[in-house]
């Protein structure tokens, strides 16, 4: 038993050695078209996890290879949908985005904002916000968070920019 263990030990090691690695250079590389300067204009670094998410859906998506591209129109808009919010992106015929209008609801806000609103309205609690995110490829970005605060029986909604200024 024991030199039949070791046998096919060694039969499996043998066979291992007679692999072959083959390496083979590659012609050309693509890389895939990502529309930067949406992503930059955004901001990724303050914002949830499915907001990101579905941004970067939306900067990497390939217009040219959908199903409905046709080379006959000039603009495209497409709509992308998460269970917390939506992006409607509007696509040149290059695949570049135009514009986009974004609404996600109850999403983790950045600590600026929950500083600014905790400071101006100490005792009221979070209760729901919604975000706001309207991209223009010329007008650039405007970011806007409403959110509902409850104090008791008592409701305000109030709306600030991303960096916690009251709008």
């Amino acid at each position: 038993m024991k030199k039949i263990i070791i046998g096919l030990l060694l039969v499996g090691f043998a066979i291992q050695s007679f692999a072959q690695i083959k390496t083979e250079k590659l012609s050309e590389v693509v890389i895939a078209a990502t529309n930067y300067k949406y992503l930059n204009k955004v901001g990724l670094e303050n914002v949830s996890v499915p907001v990101t998410l579905l941004e970067q859906k939306v900067a990497s998506f390939d217009l040219k290879n959908a199903e409905f591209y046709r080379d006959d129109y000039d603009t495209y808009s497409v709509d992308f949908f998460i269970p917390d919010g939506h992006i409607l992106a509007a696509y040149d015929r290059d695949g570049n985005i135009l514009r986009t209008v974004e609404k996600f609801k109850d999403v983790k806000l950045p600590r600026a904002v929950i500083e600014s609103v905790a400071k101006q309205y100490p005792n009221w609690i979070f209760k729901k916000d919604v975000y706001l995110v309207s991209y223009h490829d010329d007008r650039g970005i405007t970011k806007k968070y409403k959110i509902t605060l409850e104090n008791g029986d008592k409701r305000i909604r109030i709306k600030t920019d991303a960096e916690g200024n009251f709008l």
